[in-house]
């Protein structure tokens, strides 16, 4: 079956450009080849539907103070910077890689129901389920990539 060519649309005489299959104005077949019937209509098939995955960052870290041991809650945006703790008033420079410093537990929002959640360490890179929504998270740790 040839294409259209290009050129006047037999119903409305406006100019439609080449391999059309319907003219743009009128919606009138351009090719008289073919008609209605010979253009199939594939069956509707919906896709499965599958559950999505949603990268978790965190937003801070609970840790052990390195003085006393009591356990601090700071947010991420204090790395590599100097802290004190709110118990003892030690002052130390907030790096995971350092041995002193015990790393309890990250925490980080849930992006479906906004909750917060406390994630233990061992979670790192997991597919787990909030404890407050279901919602499939995988919780990541850009220290880790």
């Amino acid at each position: 079956m040839p294409n259209w060519p290009g050129g006047p649309c037999p119903v409305c005489g406006e100019f439609m450009p080449e391999n059309l299959i319907h003219c743009q104005v009128c919606r009138a077949l351009l090719n008289e080849k073919l008609d209605k019937s010979s253009v199939e209509i594939p069956a509707f098939i919906p896709l499965q539907e599958i559950e999505t995955m949603s990268n978790l960052h965190p937003d801070g870290y609970h840790i052990g103070c390195p003085h006393c041991e009591e356990e601090l809650r700071i947010h991420r945006k204090y790395e590599d910077q100097q802290v004190q703790c709110k118990f003892c008033k030690g002052a130390f420079k907030l790096q995971l890689s350092n041995r002193l410093i015990t790393l309890k537990a990250f925490y980080a929002t849930c992006p479906q129901c906004s909750e917060e959640l406390r994630i233990a360490p061992k979670y790192v890179g997991m597919k787990v389920a909030c404890k407050h929504c279901g919602g499939k998270i995988q919780f990541v740790n850009e220290q880790e990539n």
